[in-house]
Parts: C-alpha cells; structure tokens; sequence
C-alpha cells in the first residue's frame, strides 16, 4: 500500500499543473513562438510547444524524484 504524498509534493504538482497550463496557453506560447523565430529556429510553433512540454516534463520529474518514499 502506498502511503500519501507529503502536502508539499501535492502543492508543487499543482503549480506544475498551473505552469503547463499557463505555458500552453496561446498568449504565452505566442511569446514563445516568436522568441523562437527570431532565433532563426525552423517551424517556430512546434519549437515552442515541445520546448515548453520538455521542460514540463522535466519539472516534473524532478518534483517526483524529490518526493519523499
């Protein structure tokens, strides 16, 4: 049986939650898109939303590997 997360873990998994949602939202990936084609990056809407999704997916596990056993 698995025992219940620290409310810490639980409150950065929802910041995590919120910054995705954030950082997916188009004003945002707007910026994103437009730092990246001034970068001189090819497809600059598709550098954006994977840069933003690794980074998520980064946090991530960095918030889960923190988490207490």
């Amino acid at each position: 049986m698995t025992r219940p997360r620290r409310a810490s873990t639980t409150a950065r998994l929802w910041a995590l939650f919120a910054l995705g949602v954030a950082g997916f939202n188009f004003p945002l990936l707007a910026v994103w898109a437009a730092l990246a084609e001034q970068a001189g990056l090819a497809a600059p809407w598709a550098v954006a939303l994977f840069t933003v999704w690794a980074l998520l997916i980064a946090a991530l596990a960095w918030v889960l590997e923190r988490a207490p056993d």
